[in-house]
């Protein structure tokens, strides 16, 4: 039953992280890669029809640690404390710009909507990406299962591998959003999308061949290497088969991170036997059986209504100007 629920968990972070991740890096470029009102419009609106359902998936994942392992999920927030609320703080943000963007009328209150949905995303990226190099890294933990600082300090994700961490989830987060772009538009956008993926696919894979040598993770490495075939495949212009490659290579490293050490969820940095385990960080053999009953009953319908929603919106946004 441990073995499933890690399983679980680590699946829901999967799914936040690829789903999520293409709607921060349109979020990112939009602004960017739009050369007027309308191509910034059109590509906002490519995510506009997912961006709060694909949250979702935070909001499982996160549940889904409180309540099948909670020391682990004890000692991730108290260690990381002031991050997390900067990402929360980021996530509010974010979702006013997105929300807002139409609700005012000219075009400088949009231009400002796209610059805070731009700033706020790559925020996100850059803060989840500190995050998940630290916890590969691990944190300052007690043999009580505190961690050292209490999280009261954002110098865990200020360190060098909190940096790499950052610059790698940029370049994977704006090379999902470039291909996403490219797979869900037409005309100029579509076209500067796919050219900048072929370019971001190669600067991801040096950056991940980085800090693979870096965390001696081969999956990391893995990750690499679609990254460049999501570059080959980009400037052949097969971008559906681009964009999975990403997604694959973005989930291979979620995966890495949470199995880097085995059975250690997080170790600790202090002294290796003070680490925190699965079993130990586990919740009672009663309360996972409650959960596993909960959900088979509500993981089906979130799933099938995602589903259900991309299938409806999957045709392509214009950005070709109208003629008047």
């Amino acid at each position: 039953m441990i073995t499933f629920w890690f399983s679980v968990v680590v699946l829901a972070w999967v799914l936040f992280f690829v789903l999520e991740g293409f709607d921060f890096g349109v979020g990112l470029l939009g602004p960017l890669l739009g050369h007027d009102d309308h191509e910034r419009g059109a590509a906002v609106q490519t995510i506009g029809p997912f961006w709060d359902g694909n949250e979702v998936w935070l909001v499982a994942a996160i549940g889904a640690t409180f309540a099948a392992f909670p020391g682990w999920y004890a000692a991730l927030l108290s260690g990381l404390y002031l991050p997390v609320a900067a990402i929360l703080l980021l996530l509010a943000i974010r979702g006013v710009a997105l929300e807002f963007r139409g609700k005012g009328d000219g075009l400088r209150w949009r231009r400002r909507a796209d610059a805070l949905l731009a700033l706020s995303s790559a925020g996100v990226v850059a803060v989840w990406g500190a995050l998940l190099a630290v916890i590969t890294r691990g944190l300052a933990l007690r043999p009580d299962g505190s961690v050292a600082g209490h999280g009261r300090s954002l110098s865990p994700v200020l360190s060098w591998t909190g940096l790499l961490g950052a610059l790698a989830a940029l370049f994977a987060a704006a090379l999902l959003g470039a291909t996403f772009l490219s797979l869900r538009t037409s005309g100029p956008l579509r076209g500067r999308a796919r050219k900048l993926a072929g370019r971001l696919g190669t600067g991801g894979a040096v950056t991940l061949v980085v800090a693979g040598i870096g965390t001696g993770s081969r999956t990391v490495l893995a990750a690499a290497a679609l990254s460049f075939v999501a570059a080959l495949l980009a400037r052949a212009g097969r971008e559906a088969w681009s964009f999975a490659a990403t997604a694959l290579g973005v989930a291979a490293t979620v995966v890495a991170v949470f199995t880097a050490h085995g059975q250690v969820v997080l170790r600790s940095t202090l002294d290796p036997a003070w680490s925190l385990t699965s079993t130990a960080a586990a919740a009672s053999h009663s309360t996972l059986h409650l959960m596993t009953v909960a959900g088979l009953i509500v993981l089906p319908g979130v799933v099938a209504y995602q589903a259900f929603s991309y299938w409806i919106f999957r045709q392509r946004v214009a950005s070709d100007r109208i003629p008047s």
